[in-house]
């Protein structure tokens, strides 16, 4: 529902601020006062195109706000929340603004969005009658869903659809599972070679480490036992090595300390130092005994790193992802081994959902056809009242086909739905898209959304130039079913005919003025006292003669004794 709308720098309008309330809203005011300027401003709030000559005469911008509520759990809403969206308190602030420049901005809220954007989120909130580009019902998928919301077939729709979609899913698995046997056999036979050849190898986490290292030492091993011997032979107790000489200072530091007890902790530390480099000096006689060169190890070793780095380039940077890989392996070749299995369960899954979806699209479609049956009668009959009395209306319900001619089924279901209609008589029956007259698509729109009023989920509607062309019994229809409406939904409209502004809950006059030597369109929000001046020169062209007065008096006290 429009709240406020806000117009600056707009054709005429320097500045307004025009509050919104729920109900039945008239814009009236002479020809020429700015009512279409009104429209095309709020027309850039819905999504419409901007024209950058209408901005003001000596400004660089054009600026349109407008505070807009959403309907709780909406499309709208929902859509919003696609893109990153968020409402404050129920409400959104929408901003439009035109430049010189042609480089417009549009924002909802904080968030920038495009021009298609707009228009997408608009149309689940406002419908514009009079102007073809913003009306709901001239999208032809929308035709099936308002018959649907009608007969409460919406649910079973969003239900056919759901099978549907996963119907598709289980038939690409099945054709992505079924597309080659010849495929399938060469995976098998290459994921089993990847196995044998991975297990023929024992790999063990970390070997490869330990098997560097034992290369490095038989690569080098005359040089390591040359280093350990030299080592040896100084620490040892022959030739004179560390350990004999290290002998003679503790012998001697040892006689020292039994005359001075001082010197004892001296003797403890070097009698340990020489136990220790005794064990040292042993350790190192062991291990230049046991340590033996073998070319045949150290081709074994050269050999399996070889294998090991062959591995990785094939199936992994390391042992481990080369075992992970092994991992994997086994499990694609335990699903392509059940394929047999898999696949007959897919068969028997897709063959179910199949004669659920028929089933469902065959009762779905029944149903369509009798509901728009009843719908198309009463929207006809609501046509005739609003002065289209010739008028032709038809809800067609046709089985979409293959090329073969064989029904085809949807998404939601065989039928493919449209309204069409023949505004006069002699004229060709056509698709509603194609009517021409503003004034005839505004009475269509408003036979459709009298019918449709508590199944339409669009909140705020707006009508102009429905008035066109009429008045007497029809004006007098037509006020009553725009009032009827607007107990359901937010009505706008603007209009000439006192008949419909008399029922308004809310009037509001817009007029032209010279300020400044400058021409401003304003508006203004009227009284009691207002409405009845504004609709007496609507009925006469005179706000103050006494007769149009009176009568003005007696319409609206005739109107409003019936809300």
């Amino acid at each position: 529902m429009l709240e406020r709308l806000e117009v600056r720098e707009y054709a005429l309008i320097d500045h307004i601020s025009l509050p919104f309330e729920p109900g039945f809203t008239v814009l009236t005011g002479e020809t020429g006062a700015g009512k279409s300027i009104l429209v095309g401003a709020l027309g850039l709030l819905l999504g419409f195109r901007g024209d950058t000559t209408m901005i003001r005469t000596g400004s660089e911008q054009a600026e349109v706000y407008g505070v807009i509520r959403i309907e709780p759990g909406s499309e709208a809403e929902a859509l919003m929340d696609r893109l990153g969206i968020e409402t404050e308190e129920g409400t959104i602030l929408v901003r439009r603004v035109l430049k010189k420049s042609g480089r417009g901005t549009i924002y909802i809220q904080s968030t920038p969005v495009t021009l298609s954007q707009l228009m997408e989120i608009m149309s689940l909130i406002f419908d514009m009658h009079g102007q073809h580009e913003h009306q709901s019902l001239l999208v032809l998928e929308n035709h099936r869903k308002f018959l649907d919301r009608y007969g409460n077939l919406a649910e079973k729709a969003d239900r056919l659809h759901a099978v549907f979609s996963e119907l598709s899913d289980l038939r690409k698995q099945f054709k992505s599972l079924a597309s080659s046997e010849r495929d399938r056999l060469r995976e098998i036979d290459i994921l089993t070679y990847a196995i044998d050849e991975i297990d023929k190898a024992e790999l063990v986490p970390g070997e490869e480490e330990t098997l560097r290292k034992e290369r490095t030492i038989l690569q080098q091993h005359e040089k390591l036992f040359s280093l350990i011997d030299t080592s040896y032979e100084n620490a040892s107790e022959s030739r004179g090595g560390a350990l004999s000489r290290l002998r003679l200072s503790k012998e001697a530091l040892q006689g020292a300390a039994e005359i001075d007890t001082a010197l004892t902790p001296l003797y403890q530390r070097i009698e340990s130092t020489f136990y220790e480099l005794e064990d040292i000096a042993e350790s190192l006689r062991s291990y230049r005994q046991e340590t033996e060169f073998s070319a045949e190890r150290l081709r074994e070793y050269e050999e399996r790193l070889a294998m090991i780095h062959d591995l990785e380039k094939k199936y992994g940077s390391t042992i481990g992802e080369v075992l992970d890989y092994r991992s994997q392996c086994e499990e694609r070749l335990r699903e392509l081994e059940n394929w047999e299995s898999d696949k007959e369960n897919l068969q028997l899954a897709v063959s179910r959902l199949e004669k659920e979806l028929l089933k469902s699209a065959k009762e779905l479609s029944e149903k369509r056809e009798h509901t728009a049956k009843i719908l198309q009668e009463h929207i006809q009959k609501v046509m005739q009242v609003l002065g289209m009395p010739k008028a032709q209306f038809i809800i067609s319900v046709t089985k979409k086909v293959s090329d073969s001619g064989k029904p085809v089924c949807g998404p939601y279901g065989y039928d493919a739905v449209e309204i069409l209609i023949s505004p006069n008589q002699g004229e060709g029956i056509k698709p509603l898209k194609d009517i021409v007259s503003g004034g005839e698509m505004s009475r269509i729109m408003l036979a459709i959304k009298s019918v449709l009023a508590g199944s339409d989920h669009i909140r705020t509607l707006i009508f102009d130039e429905i008035d066109a062309g009429i008045g007497g019994e029809v004006a007098n229809a037509v006020g009553e079913h725009l009032a009827a409406l607007a107990e359901e939904k937010q009505v706008l409209c603007i209009t000439h005919l006192a008949s419909l502004a008399a029922r308004a809950d809310n009037h509001i006059k817009i007029e032209k003025s010279v300020y400044d030597n400058r021409t401003v369109t304003g508006v203004d929000i009227l009284d009691r006292e207002g409405k009845i001046k504004e609709i007496s020169r609507m009925l006469a062209g005179d706000s103050e003669g006494e007769v149009s007065l009176t009568h003005a008096q007696e319409l609206l006290k005739k109107f409003s004794s019936k809300r």
